[in-house]
Formats: structure tokens, sequence, C-alpha cells
């Protein structure tokens, strides 16, 4: 039980640190594109047709990746219930549905 105790933990920690750093990460990239492409239509107005659809292309795919994350994560934390209560381990505490043990201790801890 202990292994598995362990790779619970690891990825509850991933779930919950990957998906805020890869959105971190990725406003980041989306801010140096519109940075660089306003800078580029600045210096070459002609071609601002062009920088805009690369601009949006590139943001799309930033953000797609994004989702991407977003949807693998939630496959995690789906993986990780599914093993818990297949494991039978207690219920966490902030749990709404479940025993009425939790219940009681979620309504104690609300007051």
């Amino acid at each position: 039980m202990g292994a598995i105790g362990a790779y619970l933990a690891a990825l509850a920690i991933a779930v919950g640190l990957g998906l805020p750093l890869a959105v971190m990460l990725a406003s980041q990239a989306q801010a140096r594109a519109a940075a660089a492409a306003v800078e580029s239509i600045a210096r070459q107005p002609e071609a601002a047709g062009d920088i805009r659809f690369s601009l949006i292309l590139g943001l799309a795919l930033i953000e797609s990746l994004v989702i991407y994350v977003l949807v693998a994560f939630s496959f995690c934390k789906v993986n990780c219930l599914a093993l818990s209560k297949s494991l039978n381990l207690p219920k966490p505490p902030l749990s709404e549905g479940g025993d009425e043990k939790w219940s009681v201790r979620l309504k104690s801890c609300r007051k």
C-alpha cells in the first residue's frame, strides 16, 4: 500500500502544480507573440494582414496545448479517484458526497 500511496500523492502534486505551470508558461508565450506581432505591424504596416493571421494561428496552437494539458490532467484525476476507490481508501474530508461521517466532519468544519 505504501507504493500506491506514494503514486497517488505524486499524482496529486503533478495535477495540482502541472496545470498552473502550463497556463503560466502559455500566457507568457502568448504575450511574447502578441508583442512581436505588434512590433512587426509597426515596422511594416502593409503586411498587417499576414502578420495578424500568423498571430491568430500561433495563439490558437498555444491555447490548444493548454487544453491538451487540462484533458490529460483530468484523466489523471479520474485515474487517481478510480484507483483509490478500488483500493477502498478513505474519502477525502472535503468531498460533499459519501459517508455520513465525512458529511458530519464537513459540516462541523464549516461552522
